[in-house]
């Protein structure tokens, strides 16, 4: 069975622009074409989609994308350059991943400084806040910033 842009588009909710441009650099090069130049995508090249989704949505470039894509289609001799390229990669999402958990503990922190504030009208009650009212939860962010 074969599915159009469009409807890959919706599966996918990818625009059709952007299913477009992955074919132009070079991506989805096994996207076949009718004899009216229409582009025919196959069930079989749904896991390539998810798969340049997923490298594209962690943040790897596109030109990275095309030099595994190019690996993968290569062959079983280029198994270990896709499995550093994986691991590199991931090792920088799960790099990401700590700095955003840092950046969430500290907004935590700021949410509920800003919510105590609210409550009772000024930012003032924080100056001789005692260290056992702050929720445990947020104690670390409030040792290592003391902000406000």
């Amino acid at each position: 069975m074969f599915y159009t842009i469009g409807e890959v588009s919706k599966k996918f909710n990818i625009p059709t622009s952007t299913l477009r441009y992955y074919e132009k650099e070079g991506l989805l090069p096994f996207i076949e074409r009718d004899k009216n130049g229409i582009r025919k995508f196959k069930e079989e090249n749904f896991e390539w989609i998810h798969t340049i989704e997923c490298l594209k949505n962690t943040g790897m470039p596109i030109k990275d994308i095309k030099k595994f894509i190019d690996c993968c289609i290569k062959g079983d001799n280029t198994i270990n350059e896709r499995l550093e390229t994986i691991d590199n990669h991931r090792k920088s999402v799960i790099k990401q991943i700590e700095e955003l958990n840092k950046n969430l503990e500290n907004l935590n922190y700021k949410y509920w400084y800003y919510k105590t504030a609210q409550k009772y009208g000024t930012c003032s009650i924080h100056k001789n806040i005692n260290i056992y009212e702050i929720p445990k939860e947020l104690k670390n962010a409030y040792l290592k910033n003391k902000c406000n």
